[in-house]
C-alpha cells in the first residue's frame, strides 16, 4: 500500500509541475501574445514572466526590445488603476532592461531605466514617497511626494536596493544591493548604504579611486566549446582541492 501511494504521489507530482510549466510557458506576456494588458509598446524578443505582479496603467508603460521580466514584478503607471495620466509615457523601460523577480516598478510620475539596466530581484523603483508634514494625520492618509526618476543606461542595481523619487543614476552606475538611493549619483559611481553614499568612482586618469580589490574577470576566448569549457572545469576541479590551494 505505501509503494502505490508513493507511486501515485510521484505521478500527481509530475502533473502539477508539468501544468506548471505549461502556465508558466503560456501564461508569460512576449510582443506576440500581449495577454490582458495593452502596453503602450512592447519590444520585439521582450518576455514578462508568468505569474505577473501588479500591472496597471499599461497604456502609459513602454517596454523596449529583448527585455527580460521576472516573475511577480509589479509595473504601475498612476497612482491607481482605471485614471488617464495624459499624453506622454509615465514609464519607460529601455532596451535590454532586466527586473530581477519581485521587483517593484512604481511611476506616479516619470521613471526612465535606459538600455540595459539590469536589476537584481527585490528591486524598489518609485516615483512616490509618503510625507509626513502633519503631526495629527496618519502619515498614509497625508498626500505624497512625487519627483521624476531616470536610471542611466547600464547601470547595474542589487538585490534589494531602493531607489526613492528625485533619484537621478548615470551612466554604469552600480548600486549596492540593499542600498537606499536618492538625489544624484554620477557616471561611473558605485552607491552602498541606508542612505546611499558614493563609495568608488572611476577617474579616466587615475582609474577606480579607491582600486578595486580583485582583478578583471578574464572574458571566455572566442571559438571555445561548452565541450571543452566543461572539460577544463572538471580539469581545474581534480587539481584545486577544498582548500583552495592547488594539487600537485
Amino acid at each position: 500500500m505505501p509503494r502505490l501511494r508513493n507511486a501515485f504521489d510521484s505521478l500527481a507530482a509530475r502533473a502539477v509541475h508539468g501544468l506548471w510549466r505549461g502556465a508558466q510557458r503560456l501564461g508569460g506576456v512576449t510582443a506576440e501574445r500581449r495577454g490582458p494588458y495593452a502596453f503602450r509598446a512592447f519590444g520585439t524578443g521582450s518576455r514578462l514572466a508568468f505569474p505577473q505582479g501588479t500591472i496597471f496603467g499599461a497604456a502609459w508603460i513602454e517596454i523596449g526590445d529583448h527585455c527580460v521580466i521576472g516573475q511577480d514584478v509589479t509595473l504601475t503607471a498612476g497612482m491607481m488603476p482605471d485614471l488617464d495620466l495624459g499624453p506622454e509615457t509615465v514609464l519607460r523601460l529601455g532596451n535590454g532592461v532586466v527586473l530581477g523577480r519581485g521587483s517593484h516598478v512604481i511611476a506616479d510620475t516619470s521613471v526612465t531605466l535606459g538600455d540595459d539596466v539590469f536589476c537584481g530581484p527585490y528591486v524598489y523603483i518609485t516615483s512616490t514617497n509618503h510625507s509626513y508634514d502633519d503631526p495629527e494625520q496618519p502619515v498614509g492618509k497625508q498626500w505624497p511626494r512625487t519627483a521624476p526618476v531616470e536610471i542611466g543606461r547600464g547601470s547595474w542595481l542589487g538585490a534589494g536596493a531602493v531607489i526613492l523619487p528625485g533619484a537621478r543614476l548615470g551612466r554604469n552606475v552600480v548600486v549596492a544591493a540593499g542600498a537606499v538611493v536618492r538625489g544624484e549619483v554620477p557616471d561611473h559611481a558605485v552607491a552602498a548604504g541606508a542612505p546611499a553614499r558614493i563609495v568608488r568612482r572611476w577617474d579616466p586618469d587615475d582609474g577606480w579611486q579607491p582600486p578595486l580589490r580583485t582583478p578583471p574577470p578574464v572574458p571566455i576566448p572566442e571559438g571555445v566549446t561548452p565541450e571543452q569549457l566543461s572539460a577544463l572545469t572538471e580539469l581545474v576541479e581534480r587539481n584545486v582541492p577544498a582548500t583552495g590551494r592547488e594539487g600537485p
